[in-house]
């Protein structure tokens, strides 16, 4: 498996905070069946400014020392981007590093209480410079949570979407697991991540969110995402159904 998005690197956000630390989510990693797993620490998210060239040393030296340990794991740059006014500038300066260091994907995560009124118009720009926007974990986004149409109106403009294991599989809670698989149902997930900052409060989880995927969609819906997140991998362009709007009588039984 591909994991597209954790903060395994040591020591530079709220993420892994030992280099063994870091070591312990490799090896649970490759337990979980995971090949190869994109870093992606927080970049601009008011706390943790991880630039492009800081995030490809680490990643490197982080290689080096799985490869010391024997452990069968390959670590790829990335960040996460938290959205801002400034991030078209911030990637024509060089600091802003796609997912896998040379896609054209950008992992973009909004506030967890609202999507900015300048979403839509960034997210459009951005898609003008060939790049593609993907939309870290929008099932906990409160905005989005209340009012779904708001990611479906992105989605139908070209944005992509990335789901938490976690929220999948039941671990963020019974609404916000009802919320992801009426998001897949409704054509607005492209991938499954595990978001994994350690091996105890937030694990992987892949598997088993793979494993609800597959109960309540079936395998093929398994295999949309997981070839997905190969072909991002590649560069090149994923599979996207024609998304869904939430039908409001559905919706409003979430909570």
């Amino acid at each position: 498996m591909i994991d597209i998005h954790s903060h395994i690197l040591p020591g530079v956000d709220d993420g892994a905070q030992t280099v063994a630390d870091a070591i312990a989510m490799a090896r649970e990693a490759v337990k979980e069946g995971i090949a190869t797993i994109i870093a992606t620490p927080h970049y601009k998210n008011g706390k943790y400014d991880n630039e492009k060239q800081s995030i490809m040393a680490a990643v490197t030296r982080f290689n080096e020392t799985i490869k010391q340990h024997k452990i069968p794991l390959t670590v790829l740059p990335g960040q996460e981007i938290r959205i801002h006014g400034d991030l078209q500038e911030s990637f024509e300066k060089g600091e802003v590093l796609p997912i896998a260091g040379d896609s054209q994907y950008l992992l973009i995560e909004f506030p967890f209480d609202h999507v900015p009124r300048y979403a839509d118009r960034l997210l459009f720009d951005l898609q003008l410079k060939g790049l593609i926007p993907v939309i870290a974990h929008p099932e906990r986004n409160a905005e989005i949570i209340e009012n779904p149409d708001r990611l479906y109106e992105l989605v139908k403009k070209g944005v992509l979407t990335q789901l938490t294991a976690a929220s999948v599989s039941g671990h963020f809670g019974k609404n916000i697991k009802k919320f992801s698989l009426q998001l897949i149902e409704a054509n607005l997930a492209h991938f499954i991540a595990s978001d994994a900052h350690n091996t105890t409060s937030r694990p992987f989880r892949l598997r088993e969110a793979y494993d609800v995927i597959d109960h309540e969609f079936g395998i093929n819906a398994v295999y949309f995402f997981q070839e997905n997140a190969e072909l991002l991998l590649n560069g090149q362009a994923v599979y996207r159904e024609e998304p869904e709007r939430i039908k409001r009588k559905k919706f409003l039984g979430l909570f």
